[in-house]
């Protein structure tokens, strides 16, 4: 590859996903390791994502209300402020990595993040974080449908739920393999 227009997107590495909360992700912590190397090793090329909820659910739109109405205690009003902090180990790297919050599973809905990044010529994301079948497949897609290069680096990437998980990664290799590549972060990092 050898490319010099890439940045490592790390999809919501945040403390309400790592702590004790009703999203909690128990593995987080087995892929924070190959995260935390890839983002040690280039801060400058990393973006983090944070999912931000709304402080109540009445303030959301459509069905989002209804989502954040299931699942009050994740809106800001009961969650606190700090828990959408990235987790310590990599919020430490901000800066110069950066931060694009965002109220939607995808980081391309405003069209923020996009326009930074072209701007800046970046042609290649390699995506880690969480979760594989939610906030994960969402970058993976807006992504392609920008026209990135996406490499999903699989030992980076976690879900609350194995099987769909699996059935994620399935799919993003067979059905956007022209798009998208499935790497290891050692692989990925010995080829930049």
């Amino acid at each position: 590859m050898k490319e010099s227009h890439w940045i490592h997107l790390c999809i919501d590495m945040q403390r309400m996903f790592a702590e004790d909360t009703p999203w909690h992700v128990p593995w987080m912590r087995d892929v924070s390791p190959q995260v935390q190397e890839i983002a040690l090793r280039h801060p400058q090329r990393t973006v983090f994502t944070r999912f931000v909820p709304p402080q109540r659910a009445e303030a959301m739109p459509g069905m989002w209300r209804s989502y954040y109405e299931k699942w009050d205690t994740m809106t800001m009003d009961q969650l606190g402020p700090d828990m959408v902090d990235l987790v310590p180990s990599l919020n430490v790297l901000v800066p110069p990595a950066r931060i694009f919050d965002k109220m939607t599973y995808s980081p391309w809905t405003t069209g923020k993040l996009h326009h930074v990044l072209a701007g800046e010529g970046v042609k290649t994301l390699a995506i880690s974080g969480g979760e594989t079948d939610v906030c994960v497949l969402a970058a993976a897609l807006g992504a392609i449908d920008l026209g990135y290069r996406v490499i999903l680096l699989k030992d980076a990437v976690c879900s609350g739920a194995d099987d769909t998980h699996d059935a994620s990664l399935e799919l993003l290799g067979d059905r956007f393999s022209v798009q998208l590549e499935i790497l290891s972060t050692e692989d990925f990092l010995n080829r930049i």
